[in-house]
C-alpha cells in the first residue's frame, strides 16, 4: 500500500493536461483559465464621480461664494459637460465623468438645492472642506492599461469572470471540461423510486458524487450501473474508456469474489497504477490509466469510503488536470479532540462552525463505520488526521476537504 501523499504524487504524474476551448463568458463558472487576461484600459478609465452631488472647481470656490448656480445635470453614461465659470456647478451622478473645469464632488447631504426656475443654486454648509478631487475616483487609480489583471491557471469564480468582462473580453480560454462518467456497480443497487426487496439497498453513492460534482463546478457528467457481471462489465466498460475522458466507479474493489473491477479494466489494458491506500476509511481505493488516456478512478462501495475519497483525490486531480495552478490548501482546527487508534491515515467528517470571535472550528462527526451514510448529513467535508495511535488535541491544525 501507499501513502496519501504518494497516490496523490501518482495521480499527478499520470494525468494529462485538457486542451483548450474559447467560451463565452457566461459559460466559463468555475472553468480553469488558460490566457493571461490584461487590462483594456486603465481603471477607472476617467475621473470618476464618487457620490451623487454637485461638482465644482475647488479653488473657484476658496475664492468665491457659497451659493453656486447649477447650470446642468450630468448623469453616468453622458459625455462630460464643461464649467461655464468657478461661480456655477454642475449637479451629478455617483458613476458620471468628471465635467471639464470641475475637480471636485460636494456630496448631496452637504448642500441645500433651491429649485428656484429663475436661479436654480445649490447653498454649501459652511463645515464643508473642499480640497482637490475630493469625492472624485481618479483615472488609472485601480490599475493601469495593459495590467495583468488575471493568471493563467487561476479558477474563475465571480469576480475573475466580471474582470475578464470589465477588460472588454467576450470570450477567453479556458480548459475544456471533463468528460465524467460515474459508475456505479454491484447487483444488490436499485434506483429510488424502484420497488426494492429486504436484501437489497438504494443506488445512493452515483447520486452523492454527481452531486459533488456539480457543485465544483463540473457540467460534462453521465453516469451508468453496471451489473457483477465480467463479460458485460469488459463490453460496457470498454465503450466507456472510448468516450469519456475520466471514469469514476463506486464499488467492486475490494477482496470479495465478485469484486470484478480492477481484473476486468486489466483485461481492457487499463494500467494499474496502484490498488490501496493507507488511510481508513476508503483503503481499496484503486487508479489507473487506459489505453487512450482515460483516467479511471475506482472507489470503495461504502458510502463514506466513496465520498472521502471523491473530496481527498479525484477532484482536486481533476482541477490539476485542467491546469490549475495553485490548489488552495485550506487549513482548520479541530473543536474538540480525536484519538486515532489506527496506523492508517484517518479522514474524519466534520461540520465546519464560526464561534462568537468569528473563528472556524471543524466539530468531527464520528461515523458508525464506512456504511454509516446518514452520519454525513450536515457534515461540510473531512479533515486528514496523520497515522496513530495518537490522540490529537483541540485546536490542532488540518487540512480539510470539502465535499
Amino acid at each position: 500500500m501507499i501513502s496519501p501523499a504518494e497516490a496523490d504524487a501518482l495521480i499527478g504524474l499520470h494525468l494529462t493536461c485538457l486542451p483548450i476551448e474559447s467560451l463565452p463568458l457566461v459559460q466559463c463558472t468555475s472553468a480553469v483559465l488558460r490566457e493571461n487576461i490584461y487590462a483594456e484600459r486603465d481603471q477607472p478609465p476617467f475621473d470618476r464621480v464618487a457620490m451623487d452631488g454637485i461638482a465644482l472647481s475647488s479653488a473657484g470656490f476658496k475664492r468665491g461664494s457659497k451659493r453656486l448656480k447649477i447650470q446642468a445635470m450630468q448623469v453616468a453614461g453622458q459625455a462630460p459637460l464643461t464649467l461655464i465659470n468657478p461661480q456655477h456647478a454642475i449637479e451629478i451622478m455617483t458613476g458620471a465623468m468628471l465635467p471639464r473645469g470641475c475637480d471636485a464632488v460636494v456630496p448631496i447631504e452637504q448642500i441645500t438645492l433651491n429649485n428656484d426656475p429663475e436661479y436654480r443654486h445649490a447653498d454649501i454648509a459652511d463645515s464643508v472642506r473642499i480640497a482637490p478631487y475630493l469625492n472624485v475616483h481618479r483615472r488609472g487609480s485601480d490599475t493601469t492599461q495593459g495590467t495583468l489583471l488575471v493568471n493563467v491557471g487561476q479558477r474563475l469564480g465571480a469576480p475573475e469572470i466580471a474582470i475578464a468582462a470589465s477588460a472588454g473580453m467576450a470570450r477567453i480560454r479556458v480548459s475544456v471540461q471533463p468528460r465524467i462518467l460515474v459508475i456505479s456497480t454491484g447487483n444488490e443497487l436499485i434506483e429510488p423510486g424502484e420497488p426494492i426487496q429486504a436484501h437489497e439497498i438504494r443506488r445512493s453513492n452515483t447520486y452523492g458524487i454527481v452531486t459533488s460534482l456539480r457543485l465544483h463546478g463540473f457540467q460534462r457528467l453521465a453516469d451508468d450501473h453496471l451489473p457483477d457481471s465480467f463479460e458485460t462489465l469488459k463490453q460496457r466498460l470498454r465503450v466507456h474508456l472510448d468516450t469519456h475522458d475520466v471514469l469514476v466507479l463506486s464499488g467492486g474493489v475490494s477482496m470479495g469474489h465478485l469484486d470484478l473491477i480492477p481484473q476486468a479494466l486489466t483485461a481492457l489494458g487499463v494500467r494499474e497504477v496502484f490498488h490501496k491506500v493507507t488511510q481508513r476509511p476508503g483503503k481499496p481505493m484503486w487508479f489507473g490509466i487506459g489505453p487512450a488516456g482515460t483516467a479511471v478512478f475506482a472507489l470503495p462501495g461504502n458510502p463514506v469510503s466513496t465520498l472521502v475519497c471523491l473530496a481527498r483525490y479525484v477532484i482536486p486531480s481533476l482541477y490539476a488536470a485542467m491546469g490549475e495552478e495553485s490548489r488552495k490548501i485550506e487549513k482548520i482546527a479541530i473543536a474538540s479532540a480525536v484519538e486515532v487508534k489506527t496506523a492508517l491515515t484517518s479522514f474524519i467528517p466534520v461540520s465546519i462552525e464560526v464561534d462568537n470571535w468569528g473563528r472556524a472550528w471543524a466539530h468531527p462527526r464520528m461515523t458508525n463505520g464506512s456504511g454509516d451514510l446518514t452520519s454525513l448529513r450536515s457534515t461540510h467535508g473531512i479533515i486528514e488526521l496523520p497515522p496513530g495511535p495518537n490522540t490529537h488535541p483541540k485546536g490542532f491544525v488540518t487540512t480539510l476537504y470539502r465535499w
